[in-house]
């Protein structure tokens, strides 16, 4: 399929898209890299439909295109949440199943049991879609895209969520479909690029600076100029965290989990987790898809309805001793892809920082005067001044994170929990949180409880472990604890 853009510009406050000209010929594989911004959902939307450009911009000779993006999983929540029938049914409703996602957009039934089959989706196939962990849902939305066999197909970050294993599953299953199926990857991640692309066009703040083949890629300066800025920039952040500092005292242990237990009628996730969190130990929770790392992660915050079936001390407090869920969230910071779906809510980019201080998705109590100033503060060092007033909506996906993650530290919490937080983060974001949290668990600032599926993203500065490994007697998880100056 042969794409034109000509002279294209979407002057949008919050994501701004500018390409002067950009030739994508037919059976051509393009990577799109983007060192700050998300034009990835933006350019699918374009080419899909879903936004219009000026006319004689864009130029598609065939309409047969799908995309798979943050964005658009977005929407697919929203859509499921909205036909939520709980309240008529004796049951939650979880949404639709797996194999009636997948469905919906193909022809042929037996094409279904195909995708799932080479996504690794056949053991998930009456699974409810709101039951889905990270990776998996990014599989399920592959398949949907897949299933109308598209001639050309935009991957925005195909691999966020995806444990180590599926990556690798993902990688061989794209390299047969470029054989027949012309392919655009966007992603902030220099590694993510496959050797059998044939070019790549670099974007900057939403501008199409450059087009290059995939052999001058390899040896642009820009990855070294990004890691320079985001070194420099993470000083910043901690500036500002010192200038905010203040200190909550709880005896040893800060966390205690007894035998620990989530199971439901059909299955158990995991069991028998005996845990604590000392002061100055930092943690990352390590596992594959669907192991139980975020519900794990939901039961110490709160979130999860197991949360008090569970012997569970935190903070000094016993789980279920009539503490209230805001007496744990006050000293707890959050940022996960489920927190990052849930909040939804029309409110400014501002708002949603004040609300790190009260622990809620929205803006309902009146902030002080010191609160609104740190959280200009906040936006000035995220470059965001501009947006206060954006809605939390109209803003990029990159924006969107980078938003929640500062409104998890801006409140200084004890414990920071980090479920994969760099999801949708550009390179230079990604770099920079990568080295804020470095700098806030080698000072003590908060405690950090992190999961990350990548190994580039290890943090030096965490040194105890929690993994997840599977029991092949029942197929169930079981968790292993280790330090690591005990690591092999």
């Amino acid at each position: 399929m042969k794409i034109e853009f000509h002279q294209l510009h979407i002057p949008d406050t919050a994501h701004p898209l500018t390409i002067e000209q950009w030739q994508i010929n037919d059976s051509e594989h393009w990577a799109i890299f983007e060192t700050q911004g998300n034009v990835g959902s933006q350019i699918g939307d374009l080419l899909c439909g879903e936004k219009q450009a000026e006319p004689g911009c864009l130029v598609a000779l065939h309409q047969d295109i799908a995309q798979v993006s943050l964005a658009e999983q977005q929407r697919l929540l929203e859509l499921e949440n909205a036909n939520d029938d709980t309240d008529f049914l004796d049951r939650i409703d979880f949404g639709r199943t797996v194999t009636q996602l997948i469905d919906e957009r193909v022809q042929q039934p037996s094409h279904t049991l195909e995708l799932m089959d080479k996504l690794d989706l056949t053991h998930l196939a009456q699974r409810g879609f709101k039951q889905l962990s990270t990776g998996e849902t990014r599989r399920v939305m592959l398949a949907r895209a897949l299933a109308s066999k598209p001639r050309t197909l935009l991957l925005d970050e195909p691999f966020v969520g995806l444990d180590a294993q599926h990556r690798e599953l993902l990688a061989c299953y794209l390299r047969t479909l470029a054989e027949h199926t012309q392919i655009i990857i966007v992603t902030s991640r220099e590694d993510e690029i496959p050797d059998w692309v044939h070019h790549v066009a670099l974007f900057e703040h939403g501008t199409l600076s450059q087009t290059m083949t995939h052999r001058q890629w390899l040896s642009h300066p820009v990855i070294s100029q990004l890691r320079a800025l985001s070194s420099e920039q993470s000083e910043q952040w901690i500036a500002l965290i010192r200038k905010h500092q203040h200190t909550a005292k709880f005896a040893d242990p800060l966390l205690k989990i007894t035998n620990g237990t989530v199971e439901y009628v059909e299955q158990r996730i995991f069991s028998g987790v005996d845990w604590q969190i000392n002061h100055g130990e930092h943690w990352q929770v390590r596992g594959p898809n669907g192991c139980g790392k975020s519900t794990l992660l939901g039961l110490i915050f709160g979130d999860h309805p197991q949360c008090y079936s569970n012997d569970i001390q935190i903070y000094g407090m016993q789980r279920g001793s009539g503490e209230t869920v805001w007496d744990i969230k006050k000293h707890t910071g959050m940022v996960s892809s489920s927190l990052h779906l849930q909040y939804r809510v029309s409110c400014r980019a501002l708002d949603v920082l004040l609300s790190g201080y009260f622990d809620s998705i929205g803006l309902y109590d009146q902030p002080s005067k010191k609160q609104i100033d740190t959280a200009m503060e906040w936006l000035a060092l995220l470059h965001m001044a501009h947006l206060k007033d954006t809605s939390f909506k109209a803003l990029e996906y990159s924006q969107q994170r980078l938003l929640l993650i500062a409104r998890a530290i801006i409140k200084q919490p004890t414990l920071l929990i980090l479920d994969e937080p760099y999801q949708g983060l550009d390179f230079l974001g990604r770099k920079l949180v990568t080295n804020a949290l470095n700098m806030i668990a080698n000072e003590n600032l908060s405690q950090l409880l992190y999961v990350s599926h990548y190994v580039e993203d290890a943090l030096d500065s965490i040194q105890h472990f929690v993994d997840f490994v599977k029991d092949d007697a029942d197929e169930n998880y079981r968790v292993e604890l280790s330090k690591r100056d005990e690591l092999p």
